[in-house]
């Protein structure tokens, strides 16, 4: 499994309805679930977003069929990245010439 961290931010949609976030999040879950993938983490943040996630999905196009699914509900923009583990770090570092 890849290792993704996702930003989120509410639009003005998904802070107007914020009490309803965490059924938003369960739900959220489960379809990250349904693709293969989950979350790891979940954080609300302060600062430049409003939450991160550490989700695991199989590969790229699950994280970005994923991220796509959150955007069209309209309740939060994302942003991704892909993360690698230490010991891929390592790796990669280590094959520098």
């Amino acid at each position: 499994m890849t290792t993704y961290v996702v930003l989120l931010n509410w639009t003005e949609q998904g802070i107007k309805t914020v009490r309803e976030s965490p059924k938003r999040l369960d739900a959220a879950r489960k379809v990250l679930e349904e693709m293969g993938g989950s979350f790891k983490d979940f954080y609300l943040t302060m600062g430049e977003y409003d939450m991160v996630a550490i989700c695991e999905a199989p590969d790229d196009a699950v994280a970005a069929r994923f991220a796509l699914t959150l955007g069209t509900y309209g309740n939060v923009r994302t942003r991704t990245m892909k993360a690698f583990p230490e010991a891929a770090y390592r790796e990669l570092i280590g094959t520098l010439g």
